[in-house]
């Protein structure tokens, strides 16, 4: 996954692009004279009160601890808001993958059109 930093009065300049690949997030700054930006991605709990991730029956805030999407997420949701900035999270281009209305290629076709 892929996320953009940016400010709000300046949205088409990117001040870093935010990346998790799974097993780790990094965090590439583009524009150095914004501060604060190393403690985005600092790798600690963080409590987030989202309805989606409590348990049925209970209330308040949920502790995501760092090693998975959720926290990546929310850390830079919530971390970047404290810094004045917004995040686009961006996908990413899928290549090849299954696609059922191309069954009508044959595996020939259907290869060729992957490595190409």
């Amino acid at each position: 996954m892929r996320a953009e930093l940016r400010r709000p009065d300046a949205p088409d300049a990117i001040v870093a692009v935010a990346t998790w690949d799974g097993k780790q997030a990094r965090l590439d700054v583009k524009d150095p004279s914004v501060s604060g930006l190393d403690r985005i991605l600092r790798p600690t709990p963080i409590a987030i009160d989202d309805p989606s991730l409590r348990h049925p029956g209970t209330s308040g805030p949920v502790v995501l601890q760092p090693g998975d999407l959720e926290w990546f997420r929310a850390a830079l949701l919530t971390r970047a808001l404290e810094l004045g900035l917004r995040v686009r999270f961006v996908s990413e281009a899928v290549d090849g993958g299954f696609d059922p209305a191309s069954q009508y290629r044959s595996f020939e076709e259907q290869v060729e059109r992957l490595t190409s």
